[in-house]
């Protein structure tokens, strides 16, 4: 009797268990996530050890391959799966710049791909925004001379522009026979950028530079009364490189063969360590991933955490990884790509493609909103360039992203020397990883998905629609013909 009874009492508890299990609700599942990433999130102390001990995490660098091994162990020591997707491509990297206007030398910094080596001398044209529309009015007026073009749209400008890439007006300045670029940057105190000049990632024939906004509007005004002439002398290095992904992943439980994608640059330029490009996005991902472990997130499909390299000299990274999966037939099988760039903070997400399900965000996002109001749960459904969801969208593959919600005075160190760890936040890149966790679980283990792979039409419209021809004419990536 008392076996039976003991018995009894053992199948009680298993049920009650089971049922316990099974009855989590998704906010008791999202406060679960909440409480554990609160008290133990990495993000912030991991992205403070890489950018110590590493620097900057220029690919095809020393530095580059140590942020590649830097996050292969921590996905290990998380828990995963881990690999290397390695792949070959020319990479660049600076050597001397110098810029003499008028004979009297200017603060300056080179643009990525600019050539090897060059020594050029001309007069300086300017071309405003350097939109095609600044070469039409005189199509030859540029040509053997050196283009002055500002980085954004500039004040009292015509209503409706929308502006270009660095890169896209590099091309259009080789287009109209420039035989030099300089980018005047919109940041004031002489702030200098980088970033590359090449819509493609193959080195540009010409040298492509950038100086302060102070300096740049002081040439602009001399302009208006006389001529103005340029020296440009510079060396650089582009040598044919190995760099590598590292892919982490966690397999769904009931249809492991759809993937969702979650990624972020790893890669920064050089002349910072790199902390806010893409340091806040990677290292959140890196975080995320952490996460699904600690809180034994086993989600429907599978998902694949991905440090991508290579992104800022032109994508080289994701483009690899999405060339190998249409090489072996397996494109289809990813389901959605969430993209962390530049990343933090989250107050909402942008959804790109064509979504059969839009409530199925704000539903989400109304979840994840009760964890805490700092999440607005804003939407919205367009897209943009020039980071890794790109070579994904062009084929169709949905996309995630986030409306970050940061100090906007981040941002005037773009890609340059002031662009440190000192300007990351441990509360927002703590909500990234936070917010981010929740979307990401949401997304890999719904019912059904908000969205499907666009076919090749829709994907054509959908990059009209959200303005994107022109700029992926210029840069080659445009592939439906007029």
């Amino acid at each position: 009797m008392k076996k039976v009874i003991l018995f009894t009492l053992t199948l009680l508890v298993i049920s009650a268990c089971t049922e316990t299990k099974k009855e989590e609700t998704q906010a008791e599942l999202f406060a679960r996530i909440d409480t554990e990433i609160l008290q133990n999130s990495k993000a912030y102390s991991t992205l403070k050890e890489a950018s110590e001990t590493i620097g900057h995490r220029l690919t095809g660098s020393e530095n580059g391959a140590k942020a590649e091994e830097y996050t292969f162990n921590k996905f290990k020591e998380y828990g995963y799966e881990v690999e290397h997707q390695t792949f070959e491509v020319e990479a660049w990297a600076r050597g001397m710049v110098a810029l003499a206007i008028d004979d009297e030398q200017m603060k300056v910094v080179t643009l990525g791909h600019s050539p090897i080596k060059s020594d050029v001398t001309g007069d300086i044209i300017d071309r405003g925004n350097g939109l095609e529309a600044d070469y039409l009015s005189d199509p030859d007026g540029v040509r053997g001379k050196i283009a002055l073009v500002y980085i954004n749209i500039l004040e009292g400008s015509p209503e409706g522009l929308t502006n270009l890439h660095r890169s896209e007006k590099t091309s259009l300045a080789m287009k109209y026979g420039a035989i030099g670029i300089i980018i005047i940057n919109q940041v004031p105190n002489g702030v200098l950028l980088t970033g590359t000049a090449s819509v493609t990632g193959a080195l540009i024939p010409i040298p492509a530079v950038c100086i302060g906004m102070e300096d740049g509007m002081a040439i602009k005004a001399q302009l208006k009364d006389k001529s103005v002439s340029a020296h440009i002398e510079m060396t650089n290095k582009s040598d044919m490189i190995k760099a590598r992904n590292v892919v982490a992943t966690l397999t769904g439980s009931e249809i492991p063969h759809e993937e969702i994608v979650i990624g972020g640059h790893l890669d920064s330029w050089d002349l910072a360590t790199g902390a806010i490009d893409n340091g806040i996005g990677s290292f959140a991902v890196l975080d995320i991933a952490r996460a699904f472990k600690a809180n034994n997130l086993q989600p429907k499909r599978t998902v694949k955490f991905i440090m991508f390299m290579g992104e800022e000299q032109g994508l080289f990274g994701s483009r690899h990884l999405v060339a190998e999966a249409i090489k072996g037939n397996t494109i289809d099988n990813i389901k959605y790509m969430m993209n962390l760039d530049m990343a933090g903070n989250p107050i909402g997400m942008n959804a790109g493609g064509k979504l059969e399900n839009e409530t199925f965000f704000t539903a989400l996002g109304a979840a994840i909103q009760k964890q805490d109001t700092v999440y607005q749960n804003t939407f919205s459904n367009r897209s943009g360039l020039h980071s890794d969801h790109q070579p994904f969208m062009l084929e169709g593959v949905p996309i995630l992203s986030v409306h970050s919600n940061l100090d906007r005075s981040i941002y005037g160190c773009y890609h340059s020397d002031c662009d440190d760890f000192n300007l990351v936040n441990k509360d927002h890149i703590t909500n990234t990883a936070r917010f981010g966790t929740m979307m990401l679980y949401g997304l890999a283990n719904a019912e059904t998905l908000p969205a499907i792979k666009m076919d090749s039409e829709t994907t054509k419209q959908f990059m009209i629609d959200n303005n994107l021809k022109e700029k992926l004419i210029i840069g080659g990536d445009w592939k439906w013909g007029e």
